[in-house]
């Protein structure tokens, strides 16, 4: 009984949760290499200045 209860909880609970977070991971790795890339290729761009700018960081409140 214990064995189906853990075989249960490991396929509901376990595998789902390391799938998403080995995804969030990848996604965040695959991110990080592709903006580096595009900074290194396109360097001396008027649009990397751009990317960088925070547009809310002069509104009013």
């Amino acid at each position: 009984m214990i064995g189906a209860v853990l075989m249960i909880l490991l396929l509901v609970v376990v595998m789902p949760v390391g799938i998403l977070m080995s995804g969030a991971l990848a996604a965040a790795l695959l991110g990080g290499i592709l903006k580096n890339d595009a900074d290194t290729t396109h360097d001396g761009s008027e649009l990397l200045a751009l990317s960088e700018t925070d547009p809310w960081a002069d509104a009013a409140n």
